[in-house]
């Protein structure tokens, strides 16, 4: 999760041009999920963007060289802007009393923070971005440091105020991300997969009047159809550990797909994952065969998301 910052006088123009969503109704301090495209209409980066001025903002990417592919395109584009990584690393908030622990540590104005708004503040001297956002559906809010020598402090402070709710440190947290259905690029959309198979579809403005990468592919696309579709699937047997590449699908003992991930869900006491499966195939219900790399398991296309937000942890026996 590093930044891209964008700047200068062309610095709107260029973001228009990167992504296919439009920004008309984007204004200074708000964000936005946007997907990132190559010219074959296939999807590299799915980041947040923040607006933080007319002629500055960020893409918080997913882990991938989109530093290195802005520059290029701004440099063959004769875009007068500057393209860095700015000194910015992100901390989470997230979990059922991320809401309590925001507020102790920054005041009750966090509560007003609408979804994907964030504004530029302090902490005890402590320079950060507080965004209401994050790798899950519990009221997340991710802390942007702008200070990496301040990391430790910033560290601690959240580590006390988590204490007093009864959280710790964690990573992020690949079950809960997958039983909310949340994307994750470089597992469920990696490179070989389009914006229209994985649910983005309100994300792309076809109907914009100016041009931005990889428009007349997915005008094509979007003609055509998805090939594939992203569906919650389950998975029978003892729990799984979670895959560390895609599992081959079966239908009716015909290639029809990959599970993208896979894990065991507490809440829904069995295993689940995302699988990006042939169109023809994605119906509610239809049985699997999966290969995975433990051994064999039948499964079943489940509808998503997997587990509804709010399901609380089942009581430990």
């Amino acid at each position: 999760e590093r930044q891209v910052e964008i700047s200068g006088p062309d610095a709107e123009s260029l973001v228009r041009y990167l992504i296919p969503r439009d920004l008309k109704d984007c204004p200074i301090g708000k964000g936005r999920y946007v997907p990132l495209c190559d010219h074959q209409g296939r999807l590299i980066n799915d980041p947040v963007l923040l607006r933080f001025a007319e002629d500055r903002f960020w893409l918080s990417i997913a882990d991938s060289d989109v530093l290195l592919w802005v520059r290029a395109v701004a440099m063959e584009g004769g875009f007068d802007v500057s393209v860095l990584e700015p000194d910015v690393s992100p901390l989470a908030i997230q979990g059922p009393k991320a809401e309590a622990v925001a507020v102790e540590l920054l005041g009750d104005w966090v509560l007003g923070l609408k979804h994907f708004w964030f504004r530029e503040t302090e902490l005890n001297g402590i320079p950060i971005v507080t965004a209401r956002s994050g790798w899950a559906k519990q009221g997340d809010f991710e802390l942007y440091l702008r200070d990496s020598s301040k990391g430790t402090a910033l560290w601690n402070l959240v580590k006390e105020a988590g204490a007093s709710q009864g959280i710790g440190p964690g990573a992020p947290n690949q079950i809960e991300r997958t039983e909310s259905g949340l994307l994750s690029y470089g597992a469920d959309t990696l490179p070989d997969s389009d914006p229209f198979e994985v649910g983005l579809d309100n994300m792309i403005g076809l109907d914009r009047k100016d041009e931005f990468i990889g428009k007349q592919a997915l005008i094509l696309k979007a003609r055509q159809g998805p090939a594939r579709k992203l569906v919650g699937v389950t998975l029978e047997g003892v729990p799984v550990s979670p895959n560390e590449h895609p599992w081959p699908v079966r239908v009716e003992r015909r290639s029809a797909g990959t599970v993208r991930v896979a894990c065991y869900s507490p809440r829904r006491r069995e295993n689940i994952g995302l699988a990006l499966i042939d169109r023809q195939h994605s119906a509610l219900g239809t049985p699997l065969e999966v290969k995975g790399e433990d051994g064999a398991y039948r499964g079943e296309i489940v509808s998503l998301p997997l587990v509804p937000a709010g399901t609380p942890l089942p009581e430990a026996s």
